[in-house]
C-alpha cells in the first residue's frame, strides 16, 4: 500500500529489546470531496501514526512539514481506554520512504516583493 502525507512533528528514535529501534512519526493525509447536492467542497485530514524498524539515521531528515510517500501495510490498534470506551487508531508499518519535499526553513523561505525591490535600490547618501 502507498500513501502520500505530511509529517506533523519531527520523528523520534525508540530503543527497544535486543538493540533494535524504531523510527516513529505521524503524518497528516488531505483529501477533499462535494457531498452530493452541494457546490461545498469539504476537507477533511486524516492523521496516521507511522513506524519504520529498517534504519534509524533517517530521522534525521524526517521533520516536520517534510512530504514523503510511504510503502507497507496499514494495521489498526485497539484499546479500551480510562473511560471504558473503545479508542482505536491508525497506523502505517513502513517498509520504505520516499521524501518528496522538505519544508521551507527560515532562512529558504520566500522574500516578500516590497522587500526584494528595496534591496536592489541604492541608497541616497552616495557622496556623488
Amino acid at each position: 500500500m502507498e500513501i502520500t502525507g505530511r509529517i506533523v512533528k519531527d520523528a523520534s528514535v525508540f530503543k527497544v529489546k535486543e538493540n533494535r529501534e524504531v523510527v516513529n512519526f505521524s503524518i497528516a493525509v488531505n483529501d477533499s470531496y462535494k457531498p452530493k447536492g452541494s457546490t461545498e467542497v469539504k476537507k477533511i485530514v486524516t492523521y496516521i501514526d507511522c513506524s519504520y524498524w529498517l534504519r534509524s539515521g533517517l530521522v534525521q531528515w524526517l521533520k516536520k512539514g517534510t512530504l514523503v510517500q510511504l510503502f507497507g501495510r496499514i494495521g489498526l490498534n485497539v484499546y479500551i481506554g480510562n473511560d471504558a470506551r473503545a479508542h482505536g487508531a491508525l497506523t502505517f508499518h513502513t517498509s520504505d520512504i520516499k521524501i518528496l519535499v522538505f519544508p521551507q526553513t527560515q532562512s529558504t523561505k520566500a522574500v516578500p516583493a516590497a522587500e526584494k525591490d528595496n534591496k536592489n535600490e541604492e541608497p541616497d547618501d552616495l557622496p556623488f
